[in-house]
C-alpha cells in the first residue's frame, strides 16, 4: 500500500489527502517554480530600477542606495523565523500566498515613492518601507514555496525541487534587473514597478490549483537561534563569499555609468546566465566530490571574477568578471548546505536551512551600505576588491574551522 506524505495534504474541512506518488514531480514542479520565479523577476527589478532613481533622481549618495538596496535583504533576515513559524502554524500555501500578496503591496509603493521625486524625503521614506515589505515578502513566500514543493513530492526529491528554486530566484534577478534597466531608460524610472504589480498576479495564480499541506499538530519546532551555532562555520563562509553578488546587484550599472561603459545590463545577464548554467551542468557535484572541494573551488573562481571587475579597463573585462562571479558562487550555496546538514539530525534540516539561510541574508543586509561607504571613500571598482576579500575570509574559515574540528 502506498505510504502517505510526512505532511499529507489537507489543509481545511473539504481538502483531501494526496499520496506521494499520485503527484508527478513535474505538476508540482512547474508551477512552483513559475510561481517563485514571478516572485524574484521583481526582485531583480527593484534592484535594477532603485539605484539610478536615487542615485541621479532623488539626489542621494551611494550610501543611501546602499542602505535602500540592503534592507530588503535585512528584513528577509529577521522574518526567517517568523515565516519558518508561520509555515508550521498555518501550512505552506497560506505562507507564500501572504508572501505573493507583499509583493504586490511593495509594488503599489514602489511606484508611489517614484511618483514623488519632487518630495525627495517622502519619496526616499516611501521606498524604505517598501523595501521593507518586499523583504519580508521573500522571506515568506520562498519558506512557503520550498515546504510547500517536498512536502508535496516527498523528501527523496527535495534536492530537485531546491535546485530548480535556485535557478528561478537567480534567474529572475538576471532577468529582471536588466529588464528594468532597459524599461527605465525607454519609459521612465517608475515604469519597471508597474510590472511587479502584474507578476505579483502571475505568481499567485500559477499555484493556486496546487493541492495544499496539513499542518502537523504534533511537531515540536526546534528553537531557531539553537541551530545557528550548530551550521555557524558553513554560515559564515556562505556570508563572506556572499558579497562579491551583493556588490554585483547593488552597484554594477553605476560603475558602468562612472565609467561610460556600454552593456551594463550584460554584467547582470551574465552573472545570472552562467550562475544558472553552472547550477545545472555540475549540480550533483557537491554529492560526488564533497561539499569542501567544491566550495573550495568555487571561492577561487568567484574571486577571480571579483578582482577582473575590481581592475577592469573596460566594459567588456567587467563582463567577464561578473560571469566568472556567477559561475563561483553557483555551487557556493549548495556546497556548504551539504557540509551544514551533516551536523542536524533528519528532523532538524529544515531549521538547520532556514537558519544557515540567514547568514546569506545577513551578509546581503550588510554589504550594500558597506560597499557604498568604500565607493563613497574610493570608488565603484574599489567595491570589487572589497568582494574578492570577502572570498579570501570565506576560504580562511572554511579552512580554519575544518582544521579546528579534526
Amino acid at each position: 500500500m502506498a505510504s502517505k506524505s510526512t505532511n499529507p495534504v489537507a489543509q481545511g474541512p473539504d481538502a483531501t489527502v494526496v499520496k506521494e506518488q499520485k503527484i508527478p514531480l513535474t505538476k508540482v514542479l512547474a508551477p512552483i517554480v513559475v510561481s517563485v520565479f514571478s516572485a524574484y523577476l521583481t526582485i531583480g527589478i527593484a534592484l535594477g530600477a532603485l539605484p539610478p532613481l536615487i542615485k541621479n533622481e532623488l539626489k542621494f549618495d551611494t550610501f543611501i542606495v546602499g542602505i535602500v538596496v540592503g534592507l530588503q535583504f535585512l528584513a528577509t533576515l529577521l522574518t526567517r523565523a517568523y515565516a519558518g513559524k508561520i509555515t508550521d502554524t498555518l501550512g505552506a500555501k497560506i505562507s507564500n500566498h501572504r508572501g505573493i500578496f507583499l509583493v504586490l503591496i511593495a509594488g503599489v509603493f514602489y511606484i508611489i515613492g517614484s511618483s514623488a521625486v519632487h518630495f525627495p524625503l517622502i519619496a526616499l521614506g516611501i521606498l524604505i518601507l517598501s523595501r521593507i515589505i518586499h523583504g519580508i515578502s521573500e522571506s515568506m513566500m520562498v519558506t512557503g514555496a520550498l515546504t510547500w514543493g517536498i512536502g508535496l513530492v516527498g523528501p527523496h526529491k527535495s534536492g530537485k525541487v531546491m535546485t530548480w528554486n535556485g535557478i528561478s530566484m537567480y534567474a529572475g534577478i538576471a532577468i529582471g534587473a536588466p529588464l528594468s534597466m532597459w524599461l527605465g531608460n525607454r519609459f521612465g524610472t517608475g515604469v519597471p514597478f508597474l510590472l511587479i504589480l502584474a507578476l505579483s498576479g502571475i505568481s499567485w495564480l500559477s499555484t493556486a490549483k496546487l493541492p495544499t499541506l496539513e499542518v502537523d499538530p504534533t511537531h515540536i519546532r526546534t528553537p531557531f537561534y539553537k541551530v545557528i551555532g550548530k551550521v555557524s562555520d558553513q554560515g559564515l563562509a556562505l556570508a563572506f563569499s556572499s558579497l562579491g553578488f551583493a556588490c554585483i546587484a547593488s552597484f554594477i550599472a553605476l560603475l558602468f555609468a562612472e565609467k561610460n561603459w556600454d552593456n551594463a545590463s550584460l554584467g547582470f545577464i551574465c552573472f545570472g546566465g552562467f550562475y544558472i548554467l553552472t547550477r545545472i551542468l555540475f549540480s550533483s557535484f557537491p554529492d560526488k566530490y564533497g561539499g569542501y572541494k567544491v566550495a573550495l573551488v568555487s571561492f577561487v573562481i568567484e574571486i577571480i571574477g571579483q578582482l577582473l571587475i575590481g581592475f577592469s579597463h573596460s566594459g567588456w573585462m567587467a563582463i567577464v568578471g561578473c560571469a566568472l562571479t556567477g559561475i563561483g558562487f553557483s555551487l557556493v550555496f549548495p556546497s556548504l548546505g551539504v557540509l551544514a546538514i551533516k551536523k542536524v539530525t533528519p528532523h532538524m534540516r529544515g531549521t538547520a536551512l532556514g537558519a544557515y539561510s540567514a547568514f546569506f541574508d545577513l551578509s546581503l543586509g550588510l554589504a550594500g551600505p558597506i560597499a557604498g561607504i568604500i565607493a563613497g571613500w574610493f570608488s565603484y571598482q574599489s567595491i570589487y576588491i572589497f568582494g574578492a576579500v570577502g572570498g579570501m575570509l570565506a576560504i580562511l574559515v572554511l579552512v580554519m574551522r575544518k582544521n579546528s574540528h579534526e
